[in-house]
């Protein structure tokens, strides 16, 4: 069941019975979560409640959760989720304490800014999950759980993309703001572009202007009309929310490349002549991670989820998918790539794209393993982290670094890329 207002639990959430078989189901329907014990003891289900910062409608990153309940609801007949929009801090946990009254289990703040204050009324409620994005703080309580999906895997796959269209060899990214979490995003992509240019022997300039905000429509079209007329880029993704860099890409007749999800397949935005590719996110499978906790009885449950491509669920229509994948028009993997951009791209690009996924959803390769981290001298200083000199090798290639180092303190843009004032 979905619900925006939140009925009470008793009488309207759907029941199952045997929930030693529900809870069987969910662990085969999720990757990693293995609790060492059930108790006799366990919830009878669940109701999942997500805060989102935004709107969802013409929204990536909300529609994107806001699907991912949807998701949830309809695999588990014992699961209900309920949502609220455009949720500030200063309303978190007045609306959450609401939904927990009425009988939320599991209360999820979908962005940092908003999502950190649960951690406040995390102990009063023991018995709920709080859980809230990670942008770049790692703080955790016993039941209140950090998230956020490897996004980067796909990135960079989509920027092995992006480096093979390009024919002006300008590439541009309409961005938010520098952050630990928009930096680490862009860094994915830029490695995958870079290895595309060093593959086929061209040289590729990559430009990112901040807009100072993931929702400012005007603005965004602004700087996407910029990148385009006075830095000659042909190929153009964002790392804000917005429609509007599509549009102007879709207007401009250059190739755009999506993030968060299928904005094709999805929302029908533009087509696959515009859309060379998009990355997919599936907030489902880190809330089926949570869930199978829930409804296992954990009470110490797993605090920080890092997934990626290796791990995945079973999701109501007997479809598996992982955490992030390219996707485009309800395609996945090389068959993603738009059939007007794919004559454009080299064989050998294709086969490279293919081969990292596979190994990417086999846990065999990932790029922020293999490859090396050379600062490019901007970023953004944290306290105790400054941004490291050009040309400094920060991680040489092949070493893996920690996913709390990755979360919290990766500060810095990889180089080769020109950040414009």
């Amino acid at each position: 069941m979905i619900s925006k207002l939140l009925p009470k639990k008793h009488g309207a959430l759907l029941r199952v019975v045997g929930i030693a078989v529900v809870t069987a189901v969910m662990l085969l329907g999720t990757a990693m979560c293995a609790p060492a014990e059930v108790p006799e003891e366990v919830p009878e289900g669940a109701v999942l409640a997500i805060e989102h910062f935004s709107v969802i409608e013409g929204t990536t990153w909300s529609g994107a959760h806001d699907r991912a309940g949807k998701r949830i609801a309809e695999k588990y007949p014992n699961v209900e989720y309920v949502y609220r929009e455009e949720v500030g801090p200063d309303l978190t946990n007045p609306y959450a304490e609401e939904m927990i009254a009425d009988g939320a289990d599991i209360v999820i703040g979908n962005a940092e800014f908003m999502g950190m204050p649960l951690k406040d009324i995390a102990d009063k409620y023991p018995d709920v999950y709080f859980g809230s994005i990670i942008a770049s703080d790692l703080t955790t309580k016993r039941n209140f759980i950090r998230l956020f999906p490897r996004q980067y895997q796909a990135l960079y796959l989509e920027g092995l993309i992006a480096g093979a269209l390009t024919e002006t060899g300008n590439i541009g990214i309409v961005s938010a703001f520098p952050s630990v979490q928009v930096i680490r995003r862009q860094n994915g992509f830029i490695l995958g572009v870079q290895d595309a240019a060093a593959l086929l022997n061209k040289d590729v300039n990559i430009y990112v202007k901040y807009v100072g905000d993931w929702y400012l429509p005007t603005e965004e079209r602004d700087i996407a009309e910029t990148l385009i007329t006075q830095y000659d880029v042909d190929v153009l993704t964002q790392q804000t929310d917005s429609g509007s860099p599509l549009d102007v890409a879709t207007e401009q007749g250059i190739w755009f490349v999506g993030k968060d999800m299928d904005i094709v397949g999805f929302y029908g935005w533009s087509d696959t002549d515009t859309v060379a590719v998009s990355f997919d996110t599936r907030w489902e499978v880190l809330y089926n991670y949570m869930l199978s906790e829930f409804l296992a009885g954990e009470e110490n449950p797993t605090t920080v989820l890092y997934l990626g491509m290796d791990s995945s669920m079973v999701l109501a229509d007997g479809t598996e998918v992982p955490t992030v994948d390219i996707m485009n028009d309800n395609k996945v993997g090389v068959d993603a790539i738009s059939p007007a951009a794919s004559p454009l791209i080299p064989d050998e690009i294709v086969q490279l794209v293919k081969d990292r996924r596979d190994q990417m959803m086999a846990g065999e390769w990932d790029p922020f393993t293999e490859l090396a981290f050379v600062s490019n001298g901007t970023g953004l200083a944290l306290e105790g982290t400054p941004i490291p000199a050009a040309g400094t090798t920060v991680k040489a290639a092949g070493e893996t670094p920690t996913d709390e180092w990755l979360l919290s303190q990766f500060n810095f843009d990889v180089e080769g890329v020109t950040i414009l004032e």
